[in-house]
């Protein structure tokens, strides 16, 4: 009898001391995970500048150059959107590490495949409102900057607003270089134009109502509209 019990602790012991299946699944995938982290890491030191320790514009021109892709592609900005990158023109390593682990990209190439479905990802609605916040908010490039100038306005919203507005963004931007009013354009106004381009009927402004809360540079901007097709 005590031999019996002896064999069963024996047994218990080799069960406690036996890693399960989910264990090692654990493992390996923390091994799979440490490892890619290494290779991202290792991706974001080939285009970072070496006394910055931070990717800048002309790493930023390499990574696109590899990719194959413009630096003034939309999908660029996309990526700092994805990655949350706080100075226009500059990545952090963990700024990288965060855009490039959602996308499961460590490698140029993967980063390249994962553009299309990053795009797919940005053009829902539920994302696509945050994105075009994103835009302009990276745009502020000085310490309290709270508008943007005419020109660099004109610029984004054809490159983030133009595939999916074309003819009220053409329109607008036309208004915006031969008015004299505004000099700069702030996020009020910029957020004012998308909530206007998804709610008044286009060209005829049949539902614009200038009583209610839009800004004011918009109720000049219908009033232009009207003017030259009267």
């Amino acid at each position: 009898m005590r031999r019996s019990a002896s064999r069963k602790t024996q047994s218990n012991s080799a069960a406690q001391i036996t890693p399960s299946a989910t264990d090692l699944f654990r493992s390996a995938s923390s091994k799979a995970s440490s490892k890619e982290m290494e290779r991202i890491d290792h991706l974001f030191y080939s285009f970072a500048n070496r006394s910055s320790g931070m990717i800048d514009p002309e790493g930023i021109e390499k990574l696109c150059s590899d990719m194959e892709v413009d630096h003034t592609d939309v999908r660029i900005l996309m990526l700092a959107w994805k990655m949350k990158a706080e100075k226009q023109g500059y990545f952090t390593l963990e700024e990288w590490r965060r855009g490039l682990k959602a996308l499961r990209a460590d490698t140029v190439n993967k980063l390249k495949k994962a553009l299309p479905e990053l795009e797919k990802e940005v053009k829902r609605p539920s994302n696509f409102v945050d994105f075009y916040s994103y835009a302009f908010r990276y745009c502020l490039t000085e310490e309290k900057q709270k508008s943007i100038d005419i020109e660099s306005i004109c610029q984004l919203l054809d490159l983030v607003l133009g595939s999916h507005f074309r003819a009220q963004v053409d329109y607008f931007i036309d208004y915006l270089k031969i008015q004299s009013d505004y000099k700069v354009i702030n996020m009020d106004q910029w957020m004012g134009f998308y909530r206007f381009c998804n709610e008044i009927s286009f060209p005829d402004f049949s539902n614009y109502d200038p009583e209610l809360a839009w800004p004011l540079i918009l109720d000049n901007f219908v009033e232009w509209m009207r003017a030259k097709s009267a």
